[in-house]
């Protein structure tokens, strides 16, 4: 069963990067498995981790203290109306609360985990630098301090767009703009060397459990 499975994986893989030539119905058969398996298994995980131990354990072992629980179900439950036409508006109280909800409470979360912090960056004081060499200089509380504030500000005056930037605004708005792109940059690098572990990872297999131990290449 262990070769059987490392065969399966194998052909897998390369079913998908068969997709760096081009499209091709093994492909496509190789993305419908992988959503499909997704789904049913993120199905089951949704059932025994969530569903199960808060909504349905607790409705049967004690419902007076839970029933307030069986709102939240309903709730959910009217999300499926969307695929019953004669019903389906009722679907819209269901998003409607369950949209409104997250939003306060990624407006709090970002509140506390984002704005705040940002601004606690841009009110230490600029001091401490280190002169002893080009690294250090860069890497001292006090430079790390200039660029959060300096970064922030000019950032918000790029977005700024109440009033046509002049002489003053418009090199500031510039510099917001480079400190953008290297975000950006700095981001999209990130979520590069991701996918590049993934795919190291994926070769690994194919040459160390699958090519090495069946051809003894």
């Amino acid at each position: 069963m262990d070769i059987l499975g490392t065969w399966i994986a194998a052909f897998l893989t390369l079913a998908v990067l068969s997709f760096l030539y081009k499209d091709n119905p093994i492909f496509r058969f190789a993305e419908s498995l992988f959503a499909g398996v997704s789904l049913g298994y993120y199905v089951g995980i949704t059932l025994d981790q969530t569903l199960k131990p808060n909504l349905f354990e607790p409705l049967r072992t004690n419902f007076n203290l839970n029933w307030d629980l069986a709102m939240a179900g309903l709730l959910g439950a009217f999300l499926y109306m969307r695929y019953v036409p004669r019903i389906g508006w009722v679907a819209r109280y269901g998003l409607a609360i369950y949209v409104a909800y997250y939003i306060g409470i990624e407006f709090t979360r970002k509140i506390d985990g984002e704005v705040l912090p940002l601004m606690g960056r841009t009110i230490l004081p600029v001091k401490d630098f280190d002169f002893s060499g080009i690294a250090a200089f860069f890497a001292s509380p006090g430079m790390l301090a200039l660029c959060a504030i300096v970064g922030t500000y000019s950032v918000l005056v790029y977005f700024f767009f109440s009033k046509e930037h002049n002489a003053v605004t418009r090199p500031i708005a510039r510099l917001g703009v480079w400190f953008l792109m290297i975000s950006f940059g700095a981001g999209f690098g990130f979520t590069v060397m991701g996918r590049v572990a993934l795919l190291i990872g994926r070769l690994n297999f194919l040459i160390y459990d699958w090519l090495y131990p069946t051809f003894g290449v």
